[in-house]
C-alpha cells in the first residue's frame, strides 16, 4: 500500500472537509462529524456546540488560514487519515479544549518548554488497522524533533473499550513509539515523548 504522510496545508482545505464529510465517526451519526475544530477555536468560547455545517465552515476557514495544524495520510492523492498536532502554547488557553476535555487544563508544562500536542487521529474505515495512525504519529515525532520541540504530549483513554474516545489514539500505539506515562487523569493517561 502506497501511503504519503505530510503536513496539512491551506491548499488541502476542500479535500480535508470532504474527508470528514465521507468518513464516519465511531457512532456513524453524521451530525456528530466534528471536523476537528474544537481544539483551537475561540468560536467555542461561549461553550455553545456549533452544528455540523458551522463546524464544516470553521474547518474550511481554519485550514485555509493555518489555524488547524496537523498531518494527513494520502493514498492515490486522496486523504485517508488525519492527525491533529499543534503547539501546546497555541491551544492551552483555548475555549475549545475547555469545552471538549476540561481535565486537560490541569496538565501543566513549564513555560519555557516547547511542546507539541497530539489531540486526535481519524482514519478511513477501509484503512484502519493497517499502520496509518502509526505512520502519522511517526511523522509528527520526526518533524517535532527537527523543529526544536522539547517533547510531544498526548492523552489516550485508559479504557480501550470506550470506543467513542479512541480518537485520541491508543496507549499501546504511543508506547510502541517511545512515549512514557507522565500523569494519570480520571479516565486518560498523559503520555510524553522527550525529543
Amino acid at each position: 500500500m502506497n501511503i504519503e504522510v505530510r503536513k496539512l496545508t491551506p491548499e488541502d482545505a476542500e479535500a480535508y472537509v470532504e474527508f470528514f464529510d465521507t468518513t464516519p465517526h465511531d457512532d456513524h451519526v453524521p451530525e456528530h462529524t466534528c471536523y476537528c475544530v474544537n481544539w483551537c477555536s475561540a468560536d467555542h468560547r461561549n461553550l455553545k456546540q456549533p452544528d455540523r455545517e458551522e463546524r464544516r465552515a470553521m474547518a474550511l476557514d481554519y485550514v485555509k488560514n493555518n489555524i488547524l495544524q496537523g498531518y494527513i495520510a494520502l493514498s492515490d492523492k486522496k486523504i485517508i487519515g488525519w492527525c491533529n498536532a499543534n503547539t501546546k502554547s497555541d491551544c492551552s488557553n483555548c475555549a475549545g479544549i475547555v469545552f471538549a476535555l476540561p481535565d486537560l487544563q490541569k496538565v501543566i508544562s513549564a513555560p519555557e518548554e516547547k511542546v507539541k500536542v497530539i489531540y486526535c487521529f481519524m482514519v478511513a474505515e477501509e484503512y484502519q488497522r493497517q499502520g496509518v495512525a502509526r505512520r502519522l504519529l511517526q511523522a509528527v515525532c520526526e518533524d517535532a524533533k527537527k523543529e526544536g520541540f522539547d517533547y510531544i504530549e498526548a492523552y489516550p483513554q485508559k479504557d480501550a473499550s470506550v470506543t467513542w474516545m479512541q480518537f485520541m489514539g491508543f496507549d499501546e500505539l504511543y508506547k510502541r513509539e517511545g512515549f512514557e506515562h507522565y500523569e494519570e487523569l480520571e479516565d486518560k493517561y498523559v503520555v510524553r515523548k522527550y525529543l
